[in-house]
């Protein structure tokens, strides 16, 4: 039977770090499922809180929000058979950075600001990760097929 998600991973040893108190950072690997985006946006959510960051604040509502987007993006768009999707949380001097990499390298989300048609059932979230992030954008993933949206939180 396979568990909902895997194993914790880091791009370093551990599944959180701390360089000198400056840095936390998390990272793991989820399910290509709409359960594995629900377990990635409360994971973020916890981790926030364990930082600082406590629920119904304004960093935490506003990076799990942007997580929910990227993470319902990544299995909706990003999703290939039998892969995961991994997400990176990191937690900076003055900002939140939330990474979610899928292995899709052909289906680029469209940057546009224009919303779409009154009507339409999607298409939104990308301009609600644009209105809520600092700043944010889209890079090839490091090493494998596949592509990282990222997005950035200051916290001045």
């Amino acid at each position: 039977m396979n568990s909902p998600i895997s194993t914790p991973r880091a791009h370093v040893p551990g599944a959180e770090t701390e360089s000198a108190g400056l840095r936390n950072e998390f990272a793991m690997v989820f399910t290509s499922s709409p359960r594995g985006a629900r377990l990635a946006r409360r994971m973020v959510s916890h981790r926030l809180d364990t930082w600082g960051h406590p629920y119904g604040g304004r960093v935490n509502d506003t990076l799990t929000l942007i997580t929910a987007e990227l993470t319902a993006n990544a299995v909706r768009h990003g999703h290939v058979v039998g892969r995961d999707f991994h997400l990176r949380l990191t937690h900076g001097p003055d900002t939140v950075r939330v990474e979610v990499t899928d292995t899709r390298t052909e289906r680029l989300p469209v940057l546009s600001d224009l919303e779409p048609p009154g009507d339409a059932e999607s298409g939104r979230g990308l301009l609600v990760v644009a209105g809520l992030a600092t700043r944010w954008a889209v890079t090839p993933r490091e090493g494998a097929p596949g592509k990282t949206i990222w997005a950035e939180l200051r916290l001045a």
